[in-house]
């Protein structure tokens, strides 16, 4: 990567380990071209994804792999995402269904929940949730 690049944010998938493995190799094939994270997760001082940001994908080892640009942001309630986005995240979704129960596994896990420090938090139609579309515009 230039120089530039190694100055650029950190975009992390999941937690390190198998999960984000499969999600890396996914952005780097071109078959992951969304992602979705619970708008909750962004304190206040934290920035929002923008249209044109660029980050830095890092594997579970923490090296970065690939320069990700954002192309679209929205934030919708959790019963609205759609299947589009569903199947643009690059893990074999077919169904909204699916998706959805995979996320919710994954936000209502052991480790997600210390992550955020909040054991009473669930999800439900009207959780809000972040919809990123990027493209990978750089390889080391």
């Amino acid at each position: 990567m230039t120089r530039s690049q190694t100055s650029l944010p950190i975009v992390e998938f999941a937690f390190p380990g198998p999960l984000r493995d499969r999600l890396v190799a996914a952005v780097l094939d071109g078959s992951k071209t969304s992602t979705t994270s619970l708008f909750a997760d962004y304190g206040p001082d934290e920035e929002l994804p923008v249209v044109g940001r660029r980050g830095a994908v890092v594997d579970s080892d923490g090296r970065r792999v690939a320069v990700l640009e954002t192309t679209e942001v929205r934030v919708v309630p959790l019963g609205e995402v759609d299947l589009a986005h569903c199947v643009d995240e690059g893990e074999g979704f077919t169904s909204i269904a699916e998706w959805r129960a995979d996320h919710t596994e994954f936000w209502l896990s052991p480790e997600y929940v210390a992550e955020r420090d909040d054991p009473d938090f669930t999800v439900d139609d009207a959780t809000l949730v972040l919809l990123e579309r990027f493209g990978v515009v750089a390889h080391p």
